[in-house]
């Protein structure tokens, strides 16, 4: 490892997964229809005193504005002491670079499709699977949380 590269090195670790929000809701999925929409939200956590940060991806697949899967997964990392003193801060907020912040959703996205999988395996809503998704179109810029 070069110097440049051990030097931008952000050091973390995977602490924790939390299923924050589960449901299937048969009532409101008609089987014959095959308009599905889909929708997918993104939000952190911090834990300023622990340096923690907590990535939330909430996925919905709905029929006529009515959900009939909700899925939120929140991953949570342990930040390297280093790392997070070098995170821009104000009194009241502290920056995650584009690129980290972008890293984090990247693998949390992949724990949701694991939990949507195994919350839904051997039952007809299985064949729901999250596409791939574009994170550079969810996070255009640093990431500013509020400690």
């Amino acid at each position: 490892m070069d110097k440049k590269h051990k030097k931008n090195s952000i050091g973390f670790q995977l602490i924790k997964i939390t299923t924050e929000q589960y449901a299937i809701i048969p009532d409101a999925f008609n089987k014959n229809d095959t308009n599905i929409e889909m929708s997918i939200g993104l939000k952190f956590g911090l834990d300023n005193k622990k340096r923690i940060i907590a990535s939330f991806i909430k996925v919905q697949f709905e029929q006529n504005k009515k959900a009939f899967i909700v899925l939120e997964v929140a991953n949570h990392f342990n930040i390297e002491k280093n790392t997070w003193d070098n995170f821009d801060r104000t009194e009241k907020n502290i920056t995650i670079p584009k690129g980290f912040a972008s890293h984090l959703v990247m693998l949390t996205i992949g724990t949701l499709r694991g939990v949507l999988h195994c919350k839904t395996e051997n039952s007809e809503f299985n064949n729901f699977i999250l596409p791939t998704i574009n994170v550079t179109e969810m996070i255009k810029s640093d990431v500013e949380i509020n400690k």
